[in-house]
């Protein structure tokens, strides 16, 4: 390989990535702690050094050139392998140590983090970790942009080009008004039997909703035309004789018991999620984030099977 020197310093790429992203000089400059002229004349030293324009400025703000839309993706990938090499050398010298940012899907974050939260932290005293609760979709950019280390979500959902370490099966149960004809059996359900039924469902953007959707296409349902945000709405919602709904059973005790609910489970095979640590591919982060899902496999309740690592 042949040593020619750069045309662009590390730095000079931080700031073209931060001027893409922040849509203005200004706020870029905020970002990475730079006077705006300093910045700016960053930028303009990388342009000339590249022998393209970037950016072009107008009244409605920053734009970036076509040059500049592929170049900036570029410059983002160099910067978040730049920050792995540096994260690898730090994680040889003790690999669950300093600080992780680990995001999680809303459908699990509030059932799982208070049981997984103190197990982390008695594991690994030394490690501290950040939570972020997002739907699936920010979660998975947020991996790929370098901004999360690893997320907690359900492999079912579109996750990508992502490593995983699966930790565990969430089956599916389905909650009724106490009141409602499919509360009063005591056997398991078939899915079949949710036929001709109004059934509520989460907001578009949560993955739990093309989970439930999925399922119940074995089944002729209707989709109510309310939709809930969040789970203890939808709760809320089924309480009130709107509608039925399904329900991951780590929500049950927090959700249905507290919605006043009937839950019923479904016959073999049962309908299930499957939740997972996932992270970039190729991450120094890995053999990490393997230790926590294994740590988390282990407050799960019901204790389920340990599924195949991805």
């Amino acid at each position: 390989m042949r040593f020619a020197p750069l045309p662009v310093t590390l730095r000079q790429l931080q700031y073209v990535v931060a001027v893409a992203e922040e849509a203005s000089f200004r706020g870029a400059a905020a970002r990475c702690a730079v006077s705006q002229p300093s910045l700016s004349a960053q930028i303009a030293e990388a342009e000339g050094a590249l022998g393209v324009r970037l950016f072009e400025r107008d009244r409605r703000g920053v734009l970036l050139t076509a040059a500049g839309q592929e170049l900036v993706a570029r410059a983002r990938r160099i910067l978040i392998e730049t920050g792995d090499l540096a994260e690898a050398a730090r994680r040889f010298v003790d690999p669950l140590a300093g600080t992780l940012r680990i995001g999680v899907i809303p459908t699990l974050a509030p059932y799982l983090l208070p049981l997984a939260a103190p197990a982390l932290r008695r594991a690994f005293p030394r490690l501290t970790v950040i939570w972020i609760e997002e739907k699936t979709p920010t979660l998975v950019e947020g991996l790929a942009k370098g901004s999360l280390d690893g997320a907690l979500l359900a492999l079912e959902a579109d996750l990508g080009d992502l490593d995983y370490e699966a930790v565990g099966a969430d089956p599916f149960v389905l909650a009724t008004a106490p009141g409602h004809p499919l509360a009063k059996g005591r056997g398991r359900l078939r899915t079949e039997s949710l036929a001709g039924e109004r059934i509520l469902l989460l907001d578009d953007g949560h993955c739990l909703r093309e989970q439930a959707l999925a399922i119940c296409s074995r089944a002729t349902v209707d989709e109510s035309d309310v939709r809930a945000t969040s789970l203890a709405t939808l709760v809320q919602m089924v309480g009130a004789g709107l509608g039925v709904t399904l329900l991951p059973a780590i929500a049950v005790e927090a959700e249905a018991k507290h919605g006043g609910l009937c839950v019923r489970p479904f016959a073999p095979p049962v309908p299930h999620r499957t939740l997972a640590m996932a992270w970039r591919r190729r991450s120094p982060l890995g053999a990490a984030l393997r230790s926590l899902a294994g740590e988390i496999r282990g407050v799960l309740p019901a204790g389920p099977r340990r599924p195949p690592a991805g």
